[in-house]
């Protein structure tokens, strides 16, 4: 494999590894090493590449390990927490505030979860995942997959509704 085909295999994908690892990691830069790291493993086994089926699931199984290797490390404790502010002019300050308060809580009860519903989440809400490859990625059955995200989801709505209703968690 040269480096062209290496590149138009590898590149498409290359933002959801990207947002997973920020997922796990929660820093930027700690989410560009470790895409960075998980390009440069699979450049130096460019050659095994084309023996597997998706490519994409090796690699987003690569990330989720990597990053949770990273995690488990001495360099956790050096893990800055990074925000995003949502911006738009046309909303009022007030909605603004809102949506950002919500969007917090939501991150912070959605970090609360466990590991595995954490990430079936992250993969199936927020990058799209279909169920099979999820399960290639996490090693688990369609089913599991399902039962967990089902219940990730109802833990994540009762404690938001909680929340918005008593303003405690």
């Amino acid at each position: 494999m040269n480096q062209k085909e290496f590149l138009e295999t590898v590149l498409p994908f290359k933002d959801k590894v990207f947002r997973l690892a920020k997922r796990l990691l929660v820093s930027s830069d700690e989410a560009e090493d470790a895409t960075q790291e998980l390009y440069f493993k699979l450049w130096r086994n460019k050659e095994k590449i084309e023996n597997y089926d998706n490519v994409e699931a090796y690699a987003m199984m690569m990330t989720k390990n990597y990053c949770l290797d990273q995690l488990k490390s001495k360099r956790a404790s050096n893990l800055t927490l990074v925000h995003s502010n949502y911006k738009d002019e046309s909303e009022t300050l007030e909605t603004n505030v809102e949506f950002r308060d919500s969007a917090s809580i939501i991150k912070k009860m959605m970090n609360d979860l466990p590991e595995k519903q954490r990430m079936i989440i992250q993969l199936r809400d927020i990058e799209n995942y279909e169920y099979a490859e999820i399960g290639k990625i996490m090693n688990m059955e369609p089913t599991a997959i399902r039962v967990a995200l089902s219940r990730a989801r109802k833990t994540l709505r009762e404690n938001f509704i909680k929340k918005q209703n008593y303003g405690i968690g």
